[in-house]
């Protein structure tokens, strides 16, 4: 099916089930234990061998020697896969490092051995008798100091590095307010609660691999090239993912070290990153420089911005993206942006939580702050005089197709009690706290991609879903069987839904928040499909037949759908693919965060007391998991805001604190009242659901309301996240 007209009425519009807040049908599983994830697969694999990573111990240089004597003596040893006994291995082209290592070193931690053996303890501590010499060369590990050598680099994801339209420097010369800020942001690591993990098995000449994988398609395709095999001799299973957040949409050690284990001992064998090594072995947000110039006139309407970001990553890495929303969040004539990108060899940088706009909005919010003081206009006023109802770059010939910012700030700013506020900070006490609140607004580009879909009804009249989508704990097995069940008029909990198989038809998979919108889209096109059938076996005219309560009706006919799908049942398979409706039309997601905190007036120690937000995001298809998701994003931003670092050894090039212990996050305690609230909304040229992705838009700007409040309450204004006691403690003394 193609989507490149605006959808009009369609049976996603009754809202039987769509749109209800549904608890998700895979929790009970979940709790109960019986989700099988990728390191438990006993069922499928049974016997399975343990393979445990042996990481380098340089950050940059060559292995000269490996004596592995010692470690394949001891007891239980199965094998040891090295680079020497790997076999020929190709790059996918989603890795910038191989992901084994040797002779050449790209990166600390990167997988240089697997030792296998018949326990994890043995494995385990097998491993640390691997003996490696290595010749270190000088690496560079410090992106301040290597972001004056920094390059423009290639297009990332179709994306221009640099935009300009009008006179930004004369735009910017000549405003009567101007606003020249620089900000930072740290690296970031993933933490999630299930660790990159593998199960994988050959029959033959066929590889299976039981994985924590977003992206199906992607990952049989680059484990095939890794491997120099056949893509149809690759199947991969991820039906549960304990959390993913951008580090497992790609092909990583674990997955491509149990295939080459088992292929040595001839048994299955299962491999996970140890939680520790994970900072340094895959996947991070690489750290931002931030200059952001914004020029306006007294009134704070701003003609001309500009916003220039440094990252650094491997050869042949990307950037971050952090001026992706300037380019499309505020009016001004007069606009800039640019990204550089620095070579540095710490580990590899990619997608993260909201790449891009994530990290970009705690510079560019904290900066549209600072102009409503400079201006003396209320915060939220300052954005709404700056809203603008069509891509800023392009114009109005690209309009958006609905942008509902306005209507976010206003009724958050009301529900939040913004009135309350007082615009002169640090004048607001309770006793030994200063209170203040912040505001910054939500944005994240709505992306959709092809999606496809098995859907079949069964001589009971239930119905089944196929497809290779993920749920990385977003709840898309819900959404899924809701869509199903409101396209067939059935029930729920008359839907089965399978997922992560790479048997399925292929869908977009997870990331990126475009995987709600453009999986289900992909489900209405295959239902749409079966609807068809379903009708002409009845005789019904399909533009005609409706579908309730498990039947096919036409006027005062009627026909169940188990007596059509008959003994053998029905099925139809479709995919929804785009035209350019998103090039006509600017698509984006929008919200308004607000926070309240509490800052100790002796320590500076930081307490957020509430949060709430607004947000507009087309068609919510579950509100329940979806209100779920906002909160747990607006979670992260907290953290990015006053707690996530990974801190950088610029001697020697790793991370360090690469460990739950010593990597913080927020936990309940840190944010005792969240509040969601959900703009009614509906983008006809999103897609057939009208629908947008929410999974990451909650993240977005969260983190600048956090600074932006703290201001409020102190009077300092910090531009070098994370916000920690420290560095408020400098501020206030000097």
């Amino acid at each position: 099916m193609k989507f490149d007209t605006p959808a009009g009425p369609n049976p996603i519009d009754k809202g039987r089930v769509i749109g209800i807040p549904h608890d998700r049908i895979d929790g009970a599983a979940k709790v109960t234990g019986t989700a099988p994830y990728a390191y438990e697969r006993h069922d499928a694999a049974p016997g399975a061998a343990y393979g445990w990573i042996v990481g380098s111990a340089i950050a940059r240089g060559r292995i000269t020697a490996i004596d592995l004597r010692a470690a394949q003596a001891a007891p239980g040893v199965l094998g040891v896969i090295t680079h020497a006994n790997a076999g020929k291995l190709g790059k996918g082209s989603m890795n910038t490092a191989p992901l084994l290592g040797g002779p050449q070193i790209d990166h600390y931690e990167q997988a240089v051995a697997l030792v296998i053996a018949d326990t994890f303890e043995n494995a385990r501590d097998a491993a640390r008798l691997v003996r490696i010499d290595y010749a270190a060369e000088d690496g560079k590990y410090d992106l301040a100091a290597e972001s004056s050598g920094g390059v423009m680099p290639p297009d990332s994801f179709g994306t221009p590095a640099d935009t300009r339209a009008g006179d930004f420097e004369g735009g910017f010369a000549r405003a009567a307010v101007k606003i020249d800020r620089r900000y930072t942001t740290p690296d970031h690591s993933h933490a999630m609660m299930e660790p990159h993990a593998t199960t994988a098995a050959w029959n033959g000449d066929r590889l299976t691999l039981w994985t924590s994988n977003q992206m199906i398609a992607w990952s049989v395709g680059e484990m095939a090239k890794t491997l120099g095999i056949p893509r149809a001799n690759v199947r991969l299973v991820s039906p549960y993912i304990g959390g993913g957040f951008g580090a497992k949409l790609f092909l990583r050690a674990d997955a491509l070290l149990a295939a080459l284990g088992a292929k040595q001992v001839g048994r299955p064998v299962k491999v996970a990153i140890a939680r520790h090594q994970i900072p340094n072995n895959t996947t991070h947000r690489p750290a931002t420089i931030q200059r952001i110039r914004i020029g306006a006139d007294k009134d704070g309407v701003i003609d001309a911005i500009g916003h220039e970001v440094w990252s650094g990553d491997l050869p042949g890495g990307g950037p971050e993206t952090a001026a992706a929303q300037t380019r499309l969040l505020y009016r001004g004539p007069n606009r800039m942006t640019a990204h550089r990108l620095a070579t540095l060899h710490l580990p590899e940088g990619n997608a993260m939580r909201a790449p891009g706009e994530a990290v970009g909005l705690l510079a560019l919010e904290v900066a549209m702050d600072e102009l409503a003081e400079a201006c003396a206009v209320d915060p939220v006023e300052l954005r709404i005089r700056n809203d603008v109802q069509y891509d800023p770059e392009a114009g109005p010939q690209r309009p958006y197709s609905s942008r509902k910012l306005v209507e976010c700030l206003r009724a958050g700013a009301d529900r939040f009690g913004w009135d309350k506020r007082n615009p002169k900070p640090g004048q607001v006490r309770d006793g030994r706290w200063r209170v203040g609140m912040g505001v910054a607004a939500a944005f994240r580009n709505n992306l959709v991609g092809k999606s496809g879909a098995r859907i079949g009804v069964d001589g009971q009249g239930k119905v089944i879903v196929e497809t290779d989508m993920t749920d990385i704990g977003t709840g898309s097995y819900t959404i899924i069987g809701q869509t199903a069940a409101e396209m067939l008029g059935v029930p729920l909990d008359q839907v089965t839904v399978r997922l992560g198989d790479s048997r399925f038809p292929v869908s977009a998979g997870s990331g990126g928040q475009w995987g709600a919108n453009s999986a289900t889209a992909g489900v209405y096109a295959a239902a749409m499909a079966l609807r068809a059938k379903l009708a002409e076996k009845a005789g019904y005219p399909a533009d005609q037949a409706q579908f309730d309560d498990g039947l096919v009706k036409l006027g005062n006919q009627s026909q169940t759908l188990a007596a059509l799908a008959g003994r053998d049942g029905i099925w139809a398979e479709d995919s929804m693919d785009y035209g350019d409706l998103d090039k006509r039309y600017a698509q984006a997601t929008f919200g308004a965060h607000f926070c309240e905190v509490g800052v100790d007036i002796d320590t500076a120690e930081v307490r957020i007391r509430r949060m709430g937000g607004a947000f507009a995001a087309g068609r919510i298809l579950n509100p329940k998991s979806a209100r779920s998701q906002v909160i747990g994003a607006m979670t992260m931003g907290a953290g990015a805001a006053l707690m996530e670092a990974l801190d950088v050894d610029t001697r020697f090039g790793f991370f360090v604190n690469h460990d739950m212990a010593e990597y913080l996050v927020p936990v309940h305690a840190d944010i005792p009242q969240q509040d969601v609230l959900f703009i009614e909304e509906l983008d006809d040229k999103s897609s057939p659901m009208k629908a947008k992705g929410v999974g990451e838009l909650g993240i977005c700007g969260a983190g600048a309301a956090v600074a932006n409040a703290i201001y409020n309450a102190t009077g300092v204004r910090l531009r070098d996240y994370p916000l920690t006691i420290d560095k408020l403690l400098k501020a206030q003394a000097g």
